[in-house]
């Protein structure tokens, strides 16, 4: 590793520890003052932490070094064979490919009641393929991407009607599961290549949108799934607490779950690695220089996924699920809402996929939309979210009472917004709603669903459901101030504007007196 490389590295880190130790602050909080936990459970929370810092620092990195850059170059080659069932048979299985390749997509199989998995797993990658395509054909011929929101989200709604109460919750949170750590940098780097070789200045803002689309795969296979499969009640697992009494079996519970996800990430990695190098052969020609660098990058992606995974099923998992029960056992129990509030605003920042999202906009529109209030907006959105989940569990309120207004203030929204921040703002469902939500706001919505005593299927699902979906809201409402702010810069420049010309009539007024 170079001098560069290890400076990028600990700028990574220290990114991953200003992002992941305010939701650990939070923890520690509440396990000493309000939902004491057993200390071997604190202790493989502490060392989970670890892991977690290290498996975002790497992921980052390997993301901006060799994900993005596989994304662009693919995007880029397939759009400029002008030949449409070329572009329309490799976005299929470009879709396909790393769906299957999303390690959340094994976890979601495991929760569907009554559908054999690798019918879902099929299924839903299928269904980001198809949607994969759409995405693309809209860039192509340059659809606006609002018209194509409602056509298929009038779709979702209407078939949501018929289907079993048990799937709803499951197939909206599918949505957001699929499009995960691995799926994302990839596709919107993909997009960004397909993109590039449109001259028009809505080019770049087209570039997004793609991750927003292929959301809604996931939600029609299930949906369609669960009207063919019907339902004979969901199957809830209870998550298993950790008892480790010393630091070598503190180790051993880690050491035991490694080997897994060294297998699971490589099954997950190895079919896009795959597919670039058949491009490198036949399409791309790339430099030996750039060839080396991805590899080296392919090698940070997959030790960052590794580490990053193991920490947060083994150690935020049994944590979050604990917290749960107790908070749902209190009297107040409604102390829930709140709290979840607060570690939804700061464990947004911990997902991965979130810190490719504001790379990618940052540099896109130079700047123009800052990092910081991109961050505000989605920690905002996904608070509230959390919020709404808890309340959701607390009084049993069906997830459709609060999904259809959702997404229904989002669409009228996108009528009055610049068109990137729809796109943005749809993509960021997608990407809030990664891993950490999956293995720690999720079992932790589980512990208070058992705890209120509620059905854990149809309550506790649908809290990644809202995190994807309160975004859409928040982000948009920064583009209406991002507009607002616009349109009153221009209005004081065109009044200093006609004061000058003013001044300057004067002038020549008075020279020819």
């Amino acid at each position: 590793m170079n001098k560069n490389s290890r400076i990028i590295l600990k700028q990574k880190l220290n990114e991953s520890i200003t992002s992941v130790l305010p939701v650990a602050a939070i923890v520690f909080l509440l396990c000493f003052f309000v939902t004491p936990i057993p200390a071997a459970l604190l202790m493989v929370f502490v060392f989970s932490i670890i892991l977690l810092i290290l498996g975002m620092g790497l992921f980052t990195l390997g993301a901006d070094v060799a994900m993005t850059p596989v994304g662009e170059h693919i995007g880029s080659a397939v759009t400029k064979s002008r030949r449409l069932w070329f572009i329309v048979i490799t976005c299929f299985l470009v879709g396909m490919i790393v769906t299957i390749a999303e390690p959340d997509l094994q976890v979601l199989a495991e929760q569907v009641p009554n559908i054999p998995n690798r019918v879902l797993i099929f299924s839903v990658a299928a269904g980001v393929g198809i949607f994969l395509v759409i995405a693309i054909l809209r860039i192509l011929f340059k659809i606006r991407l609002s018209y194509v929101l409602i056509f298929f989200y009038a779709i979702v709604f209407t078939l949501a009607a018929f289907v079993p109460k048990e799937f709803l919750a499951v197939a909206f949170d599918s949505g957001g599961v699929t499009t995960g750590p691995m799926t994302v940098p990839f596709i919107m780097a993909f997009g960004v290549g397909v993109s590039s070789i449109r001259s028009d200045r809505d080019a770049e803002n087209d570039s997004f949108g793609l991750v927003a689309l292929c959301s809604i795969g996931p939600i029609l296979a299930v949906l369609v799934l669960g009207l063919c499969y019907g339902s004979n009640g969901g199957a809830y697992t209870p998550v298993e607490i950790p008892t480790v009494t010393t630091s070598t079996e503190l180790w051993h519970l880690f050491a035991e779950a490694f080997p897994a996800y060294f297998e699971e990430v490589a099954v997950a990695l190895l079919p896009i690695i795959g597919f670039f190098f058949i491009f490198q052969l036949f399409r791309l020609k790339l430099s030996r220089e750039n060839i080396i660098r991805i590899s080296v990058g392919f090698i940070y992606t997959y030790l960052g996924l590794v580490l990053f995974l193991c920490g947060v099923n083994v150690g935020f998992m049994p944590v979050g699920n604990y917290i749960g029960s107790q908070l749902g056992g209190l009297d107040y129990n409604w102390i829930v809402i709140p709290i979840g509030m607060v570690i939804g605003y700061f464990i947004v920042a911990a997902e991965p996929a979130v810190h490719v999202l504001n790379n990618q906009v940052y540099t896109m529109t130079s700047g123009v939309i800052s990092q910081k209030s991109l961050g505000k907006s989605l920690a905002i959105g996904v608070s509230i979210s959390i919020g709404l989940a808890m309340l959701r569990i607390i009084a049993d309120i069906p997830i459709m009472y609060l999904l259809i207004p959702g997404y229904l203030t989002a669409i009228i929204l996108s009528f009055f917004v610049p068109p990137i921040f729809t796109a943005i703002a749809f993509d960021s469902g997608g990407v809030a709603s990664g891993p950490m939500t999956a293995t720690f706001l999720l079992p932790m919505s589980m512990g208070v669903c058992a705890a209120c005593g509620r059905d854990v299927v149809s309550s506790a699902f649908g809290v990644v459901a809202m995190v994807a979906m309160t975004p859409l809201i928040t982000i948009q409402i920064l583009g209406l101030y991002y507009k607002h702010k616009s349109a009153a810069e221009k209005r004081v420049s065109d009044a200093l504007i006609d004061a000058e010309l003013g001044d300057s009539e004067i002038f020549e007024m008075e020279e020819n007196e």
